[in-house]
């Protein structure tokens, strides 16, 4: 990471973005659906999303994960498709932790060559390269075709007659088939697994329902869960080794960072023993940690030494609820201060794979509702900000494709494409003309922010102070609808509003003398303020203990920049 660059991080499926098929079929397989390539990410797709303002890019889905389609011609270990989730399978199902999947290569004998020809031309394009490690869970059948061959497989070696060992790889019911509530046959008939193997989200039952993630199977870090969660960290696991090993292997392809899937699931303190040896091979390597329990964040961050965490249950949570009128913009206060002392630590999001999309029927369906919301969460700190392909086109997630289902997400379960993305693509040459003039009217506003993050110095390393507290009671400010902070760093002073009301507003912002003094600003050498948005200069002073007279549209913001004199 460059000196003083806030991270901006571009989500992607390779599976999908790629996909150029307009006659998707319900649960299609490959065959007929098709599948994205990781040559679709051209130097010109990667000139364009650098160009839109990010510096790196999350390719979700590397991994060689459990799929229905049989790949056993190249030597890959065809999977049952009973616990397969979806014809293309769960990206979080991984079977070989040594490998890409083969569905994302034009040769499939060549893959890892066409991932690392990937990964330098991301490089040179200027954007840093993410992957997923996907360390609490694995594929029910997993089985590495391509470890190196001074690697024992994973569940190798275990004793399968006992439920807890500190060597074993996974966790065992002994004398217990698998057998889930629901029907496991197939036409190529009823997958068998004696003694069952415990369940990837902690079901320590041989009879998991099809809510459970009965398509995985949990590693074994040496927690005796069934004994009180007693620990057996020294000497250390066998898993623990085994999973820095597959880090190394990664960070060896020159990779930039690690999303880290439900990361907490994982002791604390086999992240404190790995992260660091990984910081040994390259110190800015990246890891980002999937968590949602605010308790363990601390300790995640100081003992477990990532860089950084989710901030879902805070900022992203109560964003949703700003947005859908079911909270008080005034909340937005309470989620910055509830991490205040790690704020440079968490990770802002509007979308992920996980969460519902802003445009889909189970959120709020018009993407513009969400711009006031997309400037508070780039812009009102200095930590790193995530965006899900596709949201910045306002893609609403509301394709019933196969197993996910029409749940308001983009699946990563089934073979499919994506329309928004597709239109954008336009056969590589990345274009707007298939665009809608909604779709090019939101694009040019994500564009413009996320341009910002990294052209605005105030925004990428600038002071924050929240306004929140002297206008809550004024009768000129709504604060259940509008929320005010500025950014400040030496020579640029930003005041920034957003608007979460269905309602154009003219409002006064308040300006007490503490924010002049916090910043050390003379009030007579701050000049006139120029939106940033739309570049429109205004008239206004910034004096203290007076009030700013700003007009913001409906479900909008102001980014408005100060000149300073010398």
């Amino acid at each position: 990471m460059k000196k003083n660059e806030k991270i901006t991080i571009y989500q992607v499926l390779p599976r999908l973005f790629g996909n150029d098929n307009t006659k998707t079929v319900f649960n299609g397989s490959i065959a007929e659906n098709g599948c994205g390539k990781l040559s679709a990410f051209t130097e010109k797709a990667l000139k364009e999303i650098k160009g839109m303002g990010f510096n790196h890019i999350w390719y979700t889905g590397l991994l060689e994960h459990a799929t229905q389609t049989d790949y056993s011609n190249f030597n890959i270990q065809k999977d049952h498709a009973a616990i397969v989730k979806g014809k293309a399978g769960s990206p979080y199902a991984i079977k070989d932790y040594y490998d890409i999947a083969p569905d994302l290569a034009e040769n499939v004998s060549n893959r890892m060559n066409e991932f690392e020809e990937l990964v330098k031309r991301t490089h040179k394009a200027g954007l840093k390269v993410i992957i997923d490690f996907v360390p609490n869970h694995v594929a029910r059948e997993y089985h590495s075709d391509a470890k190196p061959n001074d690697i024992v497989d994973l569940g190798a070696s275990d004793d399968n007659k006992t439920t807890f060992s500190s060597n074993n790889n996974f966790y065992y019911i002994p004398g217990q088939i698998f057998n889930p509530d629901f029907n496991l046959e197939t036409p190529e008939g009823i997958y068998s697994e004696s003694p069952a193997k415990v369940t990837g989200n902690d079901c320590f039952s041989a009879n998991p329902n099809q809510n459970d993630w009965y398509e995985t199977i949990k590693l074994n870090y040496g927690v005796d869960y069934l004994n009180g969660g007693q620990t057996h960290f020294s000497p250390t696991p066998d898993t623990w080794k085994k999973m820095l090993d597959i880090l190394l292997f990664w960070t060896n392809k020159k990779i930039d960072g690690f999303r880290c899937d439900m990361a907490e699931m994982v002791p604390v303190e086999f992240w404190a023993w790995a992260i660091p040896q990984v910081k040994q091979k390259n110190p800015d390597i990246l890891f980002i940690a999937e968590v949602y329990n605010p308790q363990q964040y601390r300790n995640f961050i100081h003992h477990g030494k990532f860089d950084y965490l989710y901030d879902k249950v805070g900022l992203y949570d109560t964003l949703r609820a700003v947005i859908t009128g079911n909270q008080s913009a005034k909340a937005i206060t309470n989620c910055w201060q509830s991490v205040d002392d790690i704020q440079s630590h968490m990770l802002n999001f509007l979308e992920n794979h996980d969460e519902q999309r802003i445009a889909s029927d189970f959120f709020v369906k018009n993407p513009q509702k969400a711009l006031p919301a997309l400037v508070v969460s780039a812009t009102m700190n200095q930590n790193p900000f995530l965006l899900y392909f596709g949201q910045e086109l306002g893609e609403p997630g509301m394709d019933k494709e196969g197993f996910s289902g029409l749940d308001g997400r983009t699946t990563i379960f089934d073979y499919w494409s994506v329309s928004s993305i597709r239109n954008w693509r336009n056969n590589g040459n990345f274009t707007e003309e298939k665009l809608s003039d909604e779709q090019k009217t939101l694009r040019q506003c994500y564009l413009k922010v996320l341009q910002l993050c990294n052209k605005s110095k105030a925004i990428r390393e600038g002071k924050f102070y929240d306004l929140m507290y002297v206008n809550s009671y004024s009768e000129h400010f709504n604060a259940d609808k509008q929320f005010a902070y500025m950014r400040y760093v030496e020579g640029e002073l930003l005041l920034i509003v957003a608007n979460f009301d269905e309602n154009d507003a003219n409002i006064n912002v308040f300006l007490p003398t503490h924010v002049f003094d916090y910043f050390g600003l003379d009030e007579n050498k701050i000049g006139q303020g120029k939106d940033l948005l739309t570049n429109e200069k205004l008239s206004g002073e910034l004096k203290k203990e007076s009030s700013y007279p700003i007009h913001i549209k409906s479900h909008n913001a102001v980014i408005i920049k100060f000149s300073i004199k010398k």
